[in-house]
């Protein structure tokens, strides 16, 4: 229940660097896809000065002399072809897609075609001019920014909001302690209580005032048990160890008996013996006194709770089954705090808790319900995983 500020920090930092980095990536796209325009722009520029410079070149040549001498450039390739698309000269080191007038690209490679008059330049029809261009620079430059804004935006929000977080930190670790300092006073007297309970019940005999007293104290040791878990979580590490199922649930309902008694409850059981299973002890207590609290505590007087436990394929099934008021909205109880009935009690903690642990430990759980017919509880342990 420890309130972590770097953690908040982190989580929301990370939300917000998002939501200001698309708003910002938007731009700066735009602002990319005009430089790579630009780009373009000006390899198509600077082909179509390199293909008239050849033709100023080929313009000068002398018919006297006996050789044409075809200018070659290292950032440039070129090309002479006729009318039928045959070189006549080349240097290109790719072969051209097309032959249509204007700029083209082919890959890496931008090229221009620029049409001749027919047989005038030693017979060809065309000169093609190439260069090899990549936007690296500009990629570059788009992934630098990229990357300069998601980090600065990251760290601005971290410690804006470590620092905005901070209050809350002291203020939930004081609650944190005051409710550790609650549980321990509750704990000794709660103790105290059932232990006079029984002692006065032994001398001079059960009646209905002490099942009161006691089957109250059962329920105040629940939620007592709930929150210590709540407060233990992510502290405590709960070790596993071979249980017997069927003893173990047979012992919590033997706990409970006195709570369904003071309803004129029956608590019909049905546990297969000797099924054995690697769990905590602890996690195991809280999956099985909510279920069977709650049974109890949302059905009519007299009415029947069914708790069965039987070993199918290597498959461990424990169903807990009311005639109660039945769950109007099943996907709702498993959240904090939230309860169907108030007038019921309860801080709405437990079922919380125990899809906590079960989504920790693998457990399939299944929750049926008709509203004024009852619910049952499914859990489905996996021997073999």
């Amino acid at each position: 229940m420890i309130f972590n500020t770097k953690n908040f920090a982190r989580k929301y930092a990370l939300i917000y660097t998002g939501v200001l980095a698309t708003l910002l990536i938007v731009p700066l796209l735009v602002y990319v896809f005009l430089l790579l325009q630009i780009d373009e722009a000006k390899v198509k520029l600077s082909l179509e000065d390199q293909a008239k410079q050849i033709i100023n070149i080929m313009q000068r040549y002398d018919n006297n002399d006996k050789v044409f001498h075809f200018p070659r450039y290292k950032k440039y390739k070129t090309a002479l072809y006729d009318k039928n698309y045959q070189t006549i000269f080349t240097t290109l080191d790719f072969k051209p897609k097309t032959f249509t007038e204007g700029f083209h690209q082919q890959g890496s490679v931008y090229y221009y075609i620029y049409p001749l008059p027919e047989g005038y330049y030693f017979g060809s029809n065309m000169l093609l001019v190439s260069t090899q261009h990549t936007a690296n620079k500009i990629y570059y430059f788009t992934a630098s920014v990229l990357i300069a804004i998601i980090f600065s935006l990251f760290i601005f929000s971290f410690l804006l909001l470590k620092n905005f977080s901070k209050p809350f930190e002291r203020l939930n670790t004081q609650l944190d302690n005051f409710i550790k300092d609650s549980m321990h006073e509750i704990n000794t007297p709660l103790s105290i209580i059932n232990l006079n309970a029984d002692l006065f019940a032994n001398k001079y005999g059960d009646n209905k005032y002490l099942q009161r007293m006691k089957s109250a104290s059962k329920t105040l040791a629940t939620i007592y048990n709930d929150m210590d878990y709540l407060i233990k979580q992510g502290r405590v590490e709960y070790k596993c160890q071979e249980i017997d199922f069927g003893e173990f649930i047979k012992n919590r309902v033997d706990y409970f008996q006195e709570i369904a008694n003071l309803k004129g409850m029956q608590l019909d059981t049905k546990l297969d013996k000797e099924i054995y299973y690697e769990f905590s002890k602890t996690k195991l207590q809280r999956i099985v006194d909510n279920t069977i609290s709650n049974a109890i505590k949302y059905s009519p007087d007299k009415s029947i709770v069914k708790i069965s436990l039987e070993l199918i394929h290597e498959k461990i099934i424990f169903t807990v089954e009311d005639k109660g008021v039945g769950i109007e909205n099943v996907d709702k109880i498993f959240s904090r705090y939230y309860r169907e009935n108030n007038a019921k009690g309860g801080f709405g903690i437990g079922l919380n808790i125990v899809k906590q642990i079960i989504d920790e430990e693998n457990i399939e759980l299944s929750v049926s319900s008709v509203i004024g017919e009852g619910t049952r509880f499914t859990y489905i342990f996996y021997r073999n995983l």
